[in-house]
């Protein structure tokens, strides 16, 4: 029923979300272009529904944090920049959006860069870029907008296809959040008691000795599989099943992560 394509509706499907115009859950999408395959976790802009916004921003590479031209910063532009840090997460983008209604000023956008990276500076942001766009024209978005020749900078496509993220990953620090305990009751498989979860940080292979959090038990890596058969290692950010040589009482919540007596488990223990 509207005048043009509204692309707000493509994640915006709940019925409360398209009556008020606002995003109030977090809705993924995927999509893939010829470089790299993307999802995008849609996340609520509206301060009452921040704890959203987190749980779509806990598992991000990349963070676009959006700011209407017409506005600039406004507190909670800095609010989700804030946790986008404290979340660390690594890259972030900054669109200064509607930059139509602003009729493309350069000075608005300048003001709204200078006003965001001197707060940016007091946070833990180790990658920031800030593009000029107007999403509901495409400009900037795809590809580079005419309609603001001073912007010398890349499309907001072409930044989301070459972003390196290959370093981001921590693969020294063994880390393996235990998020289900799986204990077939089955006939065909006994005495299976195995460990499901993604690894957070480094690299695990059978043989490994770990060390279970919070209880200090200490035992080696039987095996690790997943759902298309047994790996020789896993690393961030492959969800897998653990399989220990020694029966120790882990429940889901629990660490598995490198024994005390290295350096690098050490920092592991004092993180927690």
């Amino acid at each position: 029923g509207d005048e043009y394509t509204n692309l707000a509706l493509l994640t915006d499907g709940l019925r409360a979300e398209r009556e008020q115009g606002i995003t109030i859950d977090v809705a993924y999408r995927y999509f893939a272009t010829p470089r790299r395959k993307f999802i995008i976790a849609d996340t609520p802009g509206h301060i009452q529904y921040t704890r959203n916004m987190v749980t779509g921003a806990s598992t991000a590479d990349l963070a676009l944090v959006l700011v209407d031209a017409r506005k600039g910063i406004v507190e909670q532009s800095r609010r989700h920049a804030f946790l986008c840090s404290l979340l660390r997460v690594p890259h972030l983008v900054l669109c200064v959006n509607k930059m139509d209604l602003v009729d493309f000023d350069q000075t608005v956008y300048d003001r709204i860069v200078d006003e965001f990276t001197s707060f940016a500076a007091k946070l833990d942001i180790t990658d920031l870029a800030i593009i000029p766009i107007s999403a509901l024209n495409g400009d900037n978005i795809a590809s580079r907008s005419a309609n603001m020749p001073w912007y010398d900078g890349p499309s907001l496509l072409h930044h989301l296809e070459h972003v390196h993220i290959a370093s981001d990953r921590n693969l020294v620090d063994v880390r393996f959040p235990v998020q289900y305990v799986i204990r077939p009751q089955s006939t065909t498989v006994t005495d299976y008691r195995g460990y499901a979860g993604q690894v957070a940080s480094g690299i695990m292979k059978p043989g490994d000795e770990v060390m279970v959090l919070p209880s200090g038990m200490t035992t080696k890596i039987a095996g690790i599989d997943t759902a298309d058969g047994p790996v020789t290692e896993a690393f961030p950010p492959m969800s897998v099943t653990v399989r220990l040589e020694d029966e120790i009482d882990i429940s889901r919540g629990d660490m598995i992560c490198r024994p005390h007596n290295t350096p690098a488990a050490a920092q592991d223990i004092e993180a927690l």
